[in-house]
């Protein structure tokens, strides 16, 4: 006879199931926390820049190491071509405006002068004869002239002679007549002879001019050869110190050609390099200072070149006041240029974050817990030590401003005391 038997629960029959699944829900569910939960990192306190953020006084400013330079550097060139005979100054010497720095031969010039000279003089002998001739001319037209009266005197006495004697009979009206046009005669060609001489003292007194421009040009002439053979002695053009001295004897130089420069050494400037950021910011006129073995000296902006090399443009300033004692060029100095006046303001102090994050978002301390989150930021402007707050940060946070680089993505960093 068969025995019936009792059937088992289900929950005991599915026993394995049952575990099965649940062990399956609550690894999905870890999962699906682990998912949504924010990303973590646990990292040493030690190595975190912990900063606060304050608000204080906030200045713009570029800070840059600058190069001091010459306030002048003019270039010397030669005026003529020639071969370098002389070097009389050396490379690095102090000189004076007008001192000899070298000299050069031409002998082609010198011939060339010495032709043009030799043309002077005979052009001047031609010039001068002209004159004399002109003189001579001018002499014997005043002479006729002279004689012309005399003899106009003598005949006008003669003739009134010659009426009286017609009057008293003594000559016939005949010999009248001949003495009247012979006196007429004379008047005539006394005044023909006056004319000429006056327009001969005009065509002379143009001439002269001519002449005498003519003479003015050919001494021009001769003395820009001249002043070319001067040229053969390069002379300093102001006062400084001889550098960059690129001839050497025998050497030949075109004309035109650079052979030195001379700086000038009783003032300075500084030159800096800013990035293209402040390229708008930065205009002449700016106030600045430049500090030099600890002390502060005032300067001024005096120049922007607005072109952009390498994502740098070109700053150059100039001292205000006094100048650092024994500075030389080629020194370093650090210059700060002011773009406005203080402001209060919210800070926080620089760090690499802004590199990682383009200061999009920045890690903010939980106040009395040892953890950070990522919070959004907004900056605004910057100078070498501190950035501008515009949002995202109150008074008192604390931040985290270095480390970023080996953070990635993570949402929260932990820490242990």
């Amino acid at each position: 006879m068969d025995v019936r038997l009792k059937k088992k629960p289900w929950l005991l029959r599915y026993k394995y199931y049952v575990v099965a699944t649940v062990l399956f829900a609550v690894l999905a569910v870890y999962t699906l926390a682990v998912i949504l939960s924010p990303a973590q990192q646990r990292v040493s306190v030690e190595v975190l820049g912990i900063a606060e953020v304050v608000q204080t006084d906030f200045l713009e400013y570029v800070e840059q190491e600058g190069v001091v330079q010459p306030i002048l550097a003019l270039k010397v060139n030669t005026r003529v071509g020639g071969y370098v005979e002389r070097i009389v100054a050396e490379e690095g010497t102090s000189v004076q405006a007008g001192d000899t720095l070298l000299v050069l031969s031409n002998p082609e010039l010198s011939d060339e002068l010495e032709s043009q000279e030799d043309a002077l003089h005979k052009q001047l002998m031609t010039y001068r004869e002209q004159e004399i001739e002109m003189e001579q001319k001018t002499l014997l037209l005043r002479k006729q002239v002279l004689q012309n009266r005399y003899e106009l005197d003598r005949l006008s006495d003669s003739y009134a002679l010659s009426e009286e004697e017609y009057r008293m009979g003594i000559k016939s009206k005949a010999e009248l007549d001949v003495a009247r046009k012979e006196y007429e005669y004379k008047i005539q060609a006394g005044q023909l002879e006056q004319e000429s001489l006056q327009h001969d003292s005009v065509a002379t007194i143009v001439r002269c001019s001519l002449i005498k421009a003519d003479r003015e040009q050919e001494i021009r002439k001769f003395e820009r050869i001249k002043a070319r053979r001067d040229g053969l002695v390069v002379r300093a053009p102001l006062a400084g110190q001889l550098s960059s001295l690129q001839v050497v004897p025998g050497q030949q130089v075109a004309a035109g050609g650079e052979i030195g420069e001379i700086k000038v050494l009783d003032r300075f400037k500084v030159r800096i390099t800013p990035g293209e950021y402040y390229i708008d910011r930065i205009v002449s006129g700016l106030p600045a200072r430049a500090t030099y073995k600890g002390k502060a000296y005032g300067m001024a902006v005096k120049r922007v070149v607005p072109e952009v090399k390498d994502r740098t443009f070109t700053v150059e300033l100039s001292f205000a006041d006094s100048v650092p004692p024994s500075l030389r060029i080629g020194q370093t100095l650090r210059v700060q240029v002011e773009l406005g006046n203080p402001e209060q303001t919210l800070v926080i102090p620089r760090g690499d974050f802004y590199g990682v994050t383009g200061g999009q978002w920045v890690y903010r301390v939980v106040p009395g817990e040892r953890r950070a989150v990522r919070v959004p930021l907004r900056l605004g402007r910057q100078n070498p030590r501190q950035y501008e707050v515009l949002e995202g940060l109150q008074p008192g946070d604390r931040v985290i401003t270095t480390g970023y680089s080996t953070f990635g993505e993570t949402e929260e960093l932990t820490w242990d005391n």
